[in-house]
């Protein structure tokens, strides 16, 4: 026996009868399993839990973090910086080598913690099943541990349980169950035990409970047939561990830029050092190694060693800006990839509405009513349908239609102590307290008049549930409130309330009535009618509780209500749109509900809606051209989910899924960047996800986006002026020993090997200024028409190759001003000076710090101008006056002169220095200034 054994010759359980499934289980539907065949069974298919993953050791995940080729380049770096401190002793302790490891290791700790989201959200699926379950075994009825459930299992179910493994309904006496975590439906899900003719998803199996959801009302019997990772549960468990764990485009960039300046430094070493063994005489083991020690000191110069700490210190930054506006980001990498998303596939229930039934419409014999408000908070009232007063018989019957919904109702509504409104029970019997108290009714009296001696509950064969009460204000008589499906209700109507009257119901006004609800419907109202009945308080009332009782009724009105959009949420999509992002819903809803939310939020319009059953059907050829053109999605289920994001993915869209229950949690994993919902989301979803709403707001998915963008064009500009300063850098030792004859480099370097720079002095540089001013630069505010650009294409790199050309120009003017300047401070060259190579080395090494920090001026922007907004940011100025100081000290303090092989310089000295560097200020601004010309050219 498996756990499919249910099924028969290829039939789903849900498909056949009841007694097919028990007898094709060996189950006595009275006694249930002997407790010996329960045990062959229970070693036969294992526990009823979710498989775990073997674990990782913890030396392993360490280790993991070092295969990153930047990484790898890093811990290069900081070996040839230690070298070169053993070999140069310049300082106390290797301070360059110890901040490089300082780096890496704070990276590799980042990455230990991330690596085992996966395991976490299958943990978090374990948490959700049923702890314990009640069976009948041997004739008796127990509580087991829900680990120890088999297939044939009889479970029994009442309000309030947590289903511990699938089952097949054997008996449903008003059993609904509350799906929305794992099928996305708002209201709880009548449940029966007649099989279904026809092939259905989870979300339509009536006659079927799953793992993990909740009986919600009434109670039950069922057979289990399935357990563990065969549930619809394990299902998603097991597309959990599947999915693919995708990296952001960041992360990959960074990997490519990784690899490119790895090609680049060892291109740099090899001819760096071939250039120098050629053109200098070069003799001995000692002054060979010393050229091969500069050239790694070179590669050193072009690896940005700041390049991971200020990425993961500005979007640390950017973490707590987006904290601030309630989203919490679980994973730092992903937060530039949802400033890049262009598409949002949502969940309808939870996420663009409010998860709350809410009436919209009452209508009576007189008129219809409009209910202001939405959600469970009664605020708001009543009006008519053209926006007037509720008045004379109209309000008599509105009144009289609500009370009686208030009083054949079960829930509760509470306020918590955060002014929060919750309803404990049913959610559409909640609605309708909250519309009562909207109208002005108070339960307190309602209660008073009417205390309830009787209940005859809901069935989904009668689709009615009624209560019987004393009528404190008329002696002798009870009143029976009933209320259920409109058409069957309509039918137990002999009378219709007008006004204060009860008059005879005629044919004409029975059509006008299923007319109007027929309206309601095609509204996507979820719609519900309510009548009552006087009866003698005598003993034949009592014995009239069954359906005998909904005989002969007064109909009262019809109620229209629906799960609402968020206020907000209509905002956000049409900013959504303006900022180039196409938002789409992917619910497991009806599509009639998930049309009109659609098209009341702005989402679609006409393209239609396409069902889960649709979409089984649909070849791959056929999705790739429904995708382009529709947004709404309804009936769903999670593989469904996951053919969308992955179809979706595969036209080059970069996804941010949004989501709250089991059923999202697959396609968060899968998706680019998973949104989850912080208040009403399971733990499978946040664990699941990237970014969790702690305000449950769609519209908070839009503020992240546009704080999602801000960060990513901070990252680009310190990216752009890294980039640019270490180019510079190796541009200057480069040139500056193959020109070292043109330049007078040559006949001061006394027959060593000519250097226009230290390698501590390289280093140096490096330290002071790829730190502070480039974190500085990741403070920027967002920009003002963040959300008025499309996102970033999929496949455009981190640096494009219009930021290339800039970053090169920029190097290039960076080398050409700093080897002048050593030029004109020695003897001999192009330009005649009179220094010495200790002097001419410090007057090169102010310049090209100096060259740097000018430098982060022009790296805010590939097209705007340096000075506009040119002090919004305090941070950035203070980086640059820090680093300005460190290099004074570096010049002028003796102790650091003997460090850095550096010599006091003059006033003179100090401006020759700031007139060269601030060149690459104004050559740039003149750069920009001819490309925005050019822009204006091509647009008109």
């Amino acid at each position: 026996m498996t756990g499919m054994d249910a099924q028969q010759d290829g039939v789903q359980p849900y498909r056949q009868a009841a007694a097919e499934v028990l007898a094709g289980l060996g189950t006595d539907p009275q006694r249930g399993l002997s407790e010996a065949e329960a045990q062959r069974r229970l070693a036969r298919h294992g526990r009823n839990e979710l498989a775990g993953e073997k674990p990782v050791p913890a030396w392993r995940k360490l280790l993991a973090q070092f295969q990153d080729m930047l990484v790898i380049l890093l811990l290069a770096a900081a070996l040839v910086s230690a070298t070169l401190w053993l070999i140069e002793r310049d300082a106390a302790l290797p301070y360059e080598a110890m901040a490089i490891l300082a780096v890496v290791l704070l990276n590799a700790a980042m990455g230990y913690f991330q690596r085992a989201r996966a395991e976490q959200a299958v943990a978090a699926l374990r948490q959700m099943s049923a702890a314990q379950a009640r069976v009948a075994r041997d004739g008796a009825q127990r509580s087991i541990p829900a680990a120890e459930l088999v297939p044939g299992d009889l479970i029994l179910v009442e309000e309030g349980d947590t289903i511990p493994a699938d089952a097949r309904i054997v008996h449903s006496a008003a059993l609904r169950t509350a799906e929305a975590a794992l099928t996305g439906e708002s209201l709880p899900v009548p449940k029966q035990a007649e099989a279904l003719a026809v092939e259905a998803g989870p979300g339509d199996r009536a006659n079927m409970l799953f793992s993990g959801t909740a009986a919600a009302y009434g109670h039950g019997r069922a057979v289990v047939t399935a357990t563990g990772m065969r549930t619809e549960m394990g299902r998603i468990a097991g597309m959990l561990k599947s999915a693919p764990e995708e990296r952001t485009p960041l992360q990959r960039e960074l990997d490519r830029v990784g690899r490119m300046l790895g090609t680049i430094v060892i291109a740099i070493a090899v001819v760096m050092v071939g250039t120098i063994l050629l053109v200098e005489d070069v003799r001995g083991a000692r002054a060979i190694f010393d050229v091969l020690i500069l050239g790694v000191a070179l590669a050193v110069a072009a690896v940005p060693e700041g390049l991971p700490a200020v990425v993961t210190a500005v979007l640390s930054v950017g973490v707590q800006r987006m904290a601030r506006r309630k989203a919490i980001v679980r994973h730092l990498a992903a937060v530039e990839t949802l400033g890049s998303a262009d598409v949002i596939a949502s969940d309808k229930t939870g996420t663009l509405t409010r998860n709350e039934m809410t009436v919209r419409r009452v209508v009576t014999a007189s008129g219809s009513v409009e209910v202001e408000g939405a959600g469970y908070a009664p605020v708001g009232g009543v009006r008519g349908v053209e926006g007037g007063a509720v008045e004379g018989g109209l309000r008599t019957e509105l009144l009289r239609t609500l009370s009686a919904a208030e009083r054949a109702n079960n829930a509760v509504l509470q306020e918590a102590e955060d002014g929060r409104w919750t309803v404990q029970g049913d959610p559409t019997e909640g609605a309708l307290i909250v519309t009562a108290r909207k109208a002005g009714l108070d339960s307190g009296a309602l209660e008073a008049r009417f205390p309830r001696i009787g209940e005859v509950p809901f069935s989904s064969e009668r689709k009615l549930m009624s209560t019987l009460h004393r009528d404190a204000r008329r002696q002798g008589r009870l009143t029976a409130f009933t209320k259920g499906a409109p058409d069957v209700l309509l039918e137990r109507c002999t009378h219709e309330l007008v006004g204060e009257e009860a008059q005879p119901l005629s044919a004409e006004r029975r059509a006008s009535i299923l007319c109007a609800n027929e309206a309601l419907a095609g509204q996507a109202l979820r719609t519900l009618g309510v009548a009552f009945r006087s009866l003698p308080q005598d003993g034949t009332a009592r014995e009239l509780l069954g359906e005998e009782l909904e005989q002969g009724l007064v109909f009262l009105g019809l109620i229209g209500m629906i799960d609402p959009p968020r206020e907000e949420a209509k905002l956000a999509v049409a900013r959504a749109r303006g900022a180039g992002i196409r938002p789409i819903m992917i619910t497991g809803d009806h599509p009639g509900t998930a049309a009109a939310i659609a098209r009341e939020l702005g989402i679609a319009h006409d393209a239609g809606v396409v069902t889960g059953t649709e979409l089984q059907a649909m070849p791959d050829d056929a999705l790739s051209r429904t995708v382009r053109q529709v947004s709404v999605y309804a009936r769903v289920n999670p593989e469904h989910k996951l053919r969308i994001v992955r179809t979706l993915q595969r036209h080059g869209a970069t996804m941010a899924m949004t989501g709250d229950g089991v059923n999202d949690a697959p396609a968060l994993k899968a998706a680019d960047i998973g949104v989850a919902m912080g208040i009403t989301g399971t733990d499978v979803s946040k664990e699941a996800a990237d970014i969790v709403l702690a305000d449950d707001n769609f519209a908070t998915i839009v503020a992240a986006v546009e704080e999602g963008r801000a960060i990513f064009a901070n990252i680009r500009k310190f990216l752009r002026y890294l980039l640019s300063s270490n180019i510079g850098e190796v541009a200057t030792m480069f040139f500056g020993v193959v020109l070292a004859d043109r330049i007078g480099l040559a006949s001061t370097a006394g027959g060593a090997v000519a250097l226009p720079l230290l390698a501590t002095q390289i280093l140096w540089i490096n330290l002071v200024t790829d730190g502070a001013p480039a974190l500085a630069l990741g403070m920027d505010p967002a920009d003002a028409g963040a959300m008025s650009r499309p996102p970033r294409p999929r496949g455009e790199g981190v640096v494009t190759p219009r930021m290339w050309a800039g970053i090169v120009f920029v190097g290039a003017i960076m080398a050409a001003g700093t080897l002048l300047v050593l030029d004109a401070s020695l003897p001999g060259g192009m330009i005649a000076g009179s220094g010495d190579l200790p002097y001419a080395q410090t007057m090169a090494f102010t310049t090209l710090t100096l060259f740097q920090l000018f430098n982060v001026l022009n790296a805010r922007s590939d097209e705007e101008s340096a000075f506009r907004g040119l002090f919004v940011n305090p941070w950035l100025w203070a980086a640059i006056l820090f680093s300005l100081m460190l290099h004074v000290a570096v010049v002028h303090l003796p102790f650091l002169q003997q460090a850095f092989s550096t010599v006091p310089l003059s006033l003179s000295d100090w401006l020759v220095c700031v007139a060269a560097a601030s060149s690459v200020l104004w050559l740039r601004e003149l750069s920009k200034l001819m490309s925005r010309a050019r822009l204006v050219a091509l647009t008109r």
